[in-house]
Formats: structure tokens, C-alpha cells, sequence
């Protein structure tokens, strides 16, 4: 019989968190594929954990994983870890499962610690709908078709960032997607665990004026639904209520059709467009 690879949530600070359940699985298990079995080896050694352990990072995560996917093919019961959190979220162990259900091994997840939860619900920002970004890529180009879907973003969006680029995000935040609300966690589940709920303006005083410590989950207000209908109705007034028209008109659209899509863009009822058109065309036969 193959065996399983296990996901096994660890602290993201505080060493309470550990589930009795992921100790258990931990000491189980044939061997424990680590992030960084230097930083693991403290946590095993504090829960009194001896299983083997082998390195599994971004840096060999592709021949790693064809290798824990053999070693699972004999039979091998596998324990996947990260340095902290949940594998498989911002981390290399999403590949490992990939191979993994392609070549048909069981995977299950222990759930636990995971950052970006966390700091959703510190933020004080709206849990309903949100979207997780991990970390904006460092490629100059990459970044900016990102930042650009962000700008029209309503979901709140929930992102990583190194201290040492903090003040660089912040400050790209803020000239492409205005100054809205911001929750900025670090140290989360430790003892010096800081939330600051302000806005990207002044997220970027405050870190002109200090040096960003310890990483960092950015939890950033969408976009409100009203800013961008205002901003919607603004581009079709642009346009004369003859153009706006003429563009549906020229789509096959016949007039009446195309008079009750222009009153929805434009924000008003069908009879105000009417009324508009009437009157341009009584103009132009005075003239």
C-alpha cells in the first residue's frame, strides 16, 4: 500500500498552537519533509519528536518532490512542515501535492496556524469576501500587472511582505490604489504581536519615521462597489447620450435596447435618455 502525505500545520509564534493531533502524526510517521530542518529541529525538540527529517525548500522542491513521491509509492508515511503556518500556502509544498494527486498518493492536511487567517480577523476589515496576494513578485513588470488587478479589487486582499520592502509596497499601494484602510500585523501569536489598523498614507508616515521590524501581513480595504460605479457612470458621461448611442447601435443592438443600456450605464432612467435624444433632435431641425 502507498503511503500518506500529511500536512502539518506549526506555530507561527506562539508554541501553544501545536494541535496534539500534528505531534502525534509527527512522531508517526516515517520520515518529516522540512523547510529548514535547522529551524524544525527546535520545534522537535521541544515536543520530544525523532523522526528522520530530509530538507524540502523552494530550492529543490521539483527533484525533492519526485523523490518523496517515490518514497511514498513504497509505502512511506510522509509528514510535510513548513517553518511556520500551513504548508502549501506562500510555500513550495503546493508542488508536492500536485505530484502527489497525479500520481494518485493520499494527502490529507492537519489543520492549524495560517498568518493570513490570523490577520484577517485582527484587521477589523471585512472577512466576508477577501482575496490572499502572498507576496508581490520582485520582477519590476510582474509586479505592476498585479498591483494593477489589485486597483479594481473589492475583495479585501490579504498580503506578505519582507520588512526590508515594506516601505516600497506601501508606498506602490498607495499611488495605485489610493488611500484606503490598512491593517498591518507583525510578530502575530508572539509576545510582542502588533496590529495597526490606518490608512496607506499614514502606514507610510509611520514607517518614515522608523524602521520596519519582523514580517508583515497586510491586510488592504477593496474597492467599494459605489467608488467604482462613480467612476464607471464618469467614463459614459464622457461620451454625448448620441455616442453612447451610436456605440450599441454599431453592436447590432436595436434602438430601444440600446436607449435601457445606456440609461443603466449612465445612471439614469430610460426616459431621461429620451427625453435627451428628443431634444438633440429637435435642435438639429431648428438649425
Amino acid at each position: 500500500m502507498p503511503g500518506i502525505l500529511y500536512l502539518c500545520a506549526t506555530p507561527i509564534g506562539n508554541l501553544q498552537d501545536m494541535t496534539p493531533r500534528v505531534v502525534e502524526t509527527l512522531k508517526s510517521v516515517d520520515l518529516i519533509a522540512a523547510e529548514d530542518t535547522r529551524n524544525s529541529r527546535r520545534l522537535m525538540t521541544h515536543f520530544d519528536i525523532h523522526t528522520p527529517m530530509t530538507s524540502y525548500h523552494e530550492y529543490n522542491k521539483m527533484e525533492k518532490a519526485h523523490e518523496l513521491v517515490g518514497k511514498l509509492q513504497q509505502g512511506v508515511n510522509v509528514a510535510l512542515i513548513t517553518d511556520a503556518g500551513t504548508p502549501a500556502i506562500s510555500d513550495p509544498g503546493e508542488v508536492l501535492v500536485q505530484f502527489c494527486q497525479e500520481a494518485g498518493i493520499t494527502v490529507t492536511s492537519l489543520p492549524g496556524p495560517a498568518a493570513c487567517i490570523t490577520a484577517l480577523t485582527l484587521s477589523g476589515l471585512s472577512t466576508r469576501r477577501f482575496c490572499f496576494e502572498g507576496f508581490l513578485p520582485t520582477e519590476k513588470k510582474d509586479r505592476s500587472v498585479i498591483l494593477e488587478e489589485l486597483k479594481e479589487e473589492s475583495r479585501t486582499i490579504v498580503l506578505y511582505e519582507a520588512p526590508h520592502r515594506l516601505k516600497r509596497t506601501l508606498q506602490e499601494l498607495y499611488e495605485q490604489l489610493g488611500d484606503r484602510r490598512i491593517t498591518l500585523c507583525r510578530e502575530l501569536t508572539k509576545v510582542f504581536e502588533t496590529v495597526i489598523p490606518t490608512t496607506l498614507r499614514a502606514a507610510q508616515t509611520l514607517y518614515d519615521e522608523q524602521e520596519p521590524r519582523g514580517e508583515f501581513v497586510l491586510v488592504l480595504e477593496g474597492r467599494s462597489r459605489e467608488e467604482k460605479r462613480r467612476e464607471e457612470i464618469a467614463a459614459w458621461q464622457a461620451l454625448s447620450v448620441e455616442e453612447h448611442m451610436a456605440l450599441y447601435e454599431g453592436q447590432g443592438m436595436d434602438r430601444k435596447s440600446a436607449m435601457k443600456q445606456v440609461a443603466k450605464d449612465r445612471g439614469v432612467g430610460k426616459r431621461e435618455i429620451y427625453g435627451e435624444l428628443n431634444r438633440r433632435q429637435i435642435s438639429d431641425e431648428d438649425e
